[in-house]
């Protein structure tokens, strides 16, 4: 099992009080399986993606990754817990744009200390950036960022992608295409994708679905 969940709950602190977000979330995922993860609004997808990427803390429960506690690690661990065990697509793109395209895209892996040239350029010839290395981030179009920060995080090889809304910020045609190539490139390193998506025809294309409902998984 490369992902494991167990009775995870996360709540907020607002003006009438704390607000429960995720109320002991029961989830397990395993290695090169892909996960669309759905829900209405505000039923806490972003924040559970949050915690299993290592950027928030739960108030109770476990977050196993290969076995190990995330949700126990200090500071210095989760940093290391992000650079070389969790990859992020985020659909602000957050890439550098000081650094060109073939800079952000192995930023990630140099850091993870797994720059790999030949896997990146296998990257970028499938995804169909290669004309675009020299570019700065401000020169491309949202769907040629989508990609390129899709790149990025795979240059890495992280066993877990975890990606909140890829899509979001591009039409239809070209989020199917840049979904598929997501698709297929988690599944030749043999990664695990989770995805949070409100579409329900994005969902299918994944090995499965969950549904976050009332604070837990259905």
């Amino acid at each position: 099992m490369l992902l494991s969940l167990r009775n995870v709950r996360k709540s907020y602190l607002t003006a009438e009080g704390p607000l429960e977000i995720l109320k002991g979330i029961e989830f397990d995922l395993n290695a090169g399986e892909s996960v669309a993860l759905t829900g209405e609004s505000g039923s806490g997808k972003s924040t559970l993606l949050h915690l299993v990427g290592g950027l928030d803390y739960p108030d109770v429960g476990q977050i196993l990754s290969a076995g190990r506690d995330i949700a126990a690690l200090d500071d210095r661990e989760r940093a290391q817990y992000r650079r070389s065990a969790v990859g992020l697509v985020f659909q602000q793109f957050n890439l550098i744009p000081s650094l060109d395209v073939a800079a952000n895209i192995s930023f990630h892996a140099k850091l993870a200390g797994r720059h790999n040239p030949a896997w990146e350029r296998q990257l970028v010839e499938n995804l169909g950036i290669e004309a675009l290395l020299a570019r700065y981030p401000e020169q491309l179009s949202a769907g040629q960022q989508q990609r390129v920060a899709i790149g990025r995080t795979l240059a890495a090889r992280p066993p877990l992608v975890l990606a909140d809304e890829p899509t979001g910020n591009l039409d239809e045609a070209t989020g199917d295409a840049v979904l598929g190539i997501m698709l297929a490139l988690t599944k030749s390193a043999d990664a695990a994708l989770l995805m949070v998506t409100h579409s329900s025809r994005l969902a299918q294309m994944l090995d499965r679905s969950v549904h976050l409902s009332g604070g837990k998984i259905a």
